[in-house]
């Protein structure tokens, strides 16, 4: 897979959080709470989360509603 690729299926946590319609606190509570999809934590600290996670996550919120 190359890095564009790669690049693209990765979402920043202010892409995630701008397609969920929720605040950057809101996520981090739902993340200590374990509600939150997938998440990878860089070496820099920051997070990444697979868009296929997050659909997948999405997936099942809708099942449950």
């Amino acid at each position: 897979m190359t890095t564009a690729t790669r690049t693209r299926t990765m979402l920043t946590l202010a892409d995630v959080c701008e397609e969920l319609g929720v605040s950057r606190s809101t996520f981090y509570d739902w993340r200590a709470k374990r509600r939150a999809p997938r998440c990878i934590k860089l070496p820099n600290g920051d997070l990444r989360i697979r868009r296929s996670d997050l659909d997948h996550w999405l997936d099942d919120r809708e099942d449950a509603a």
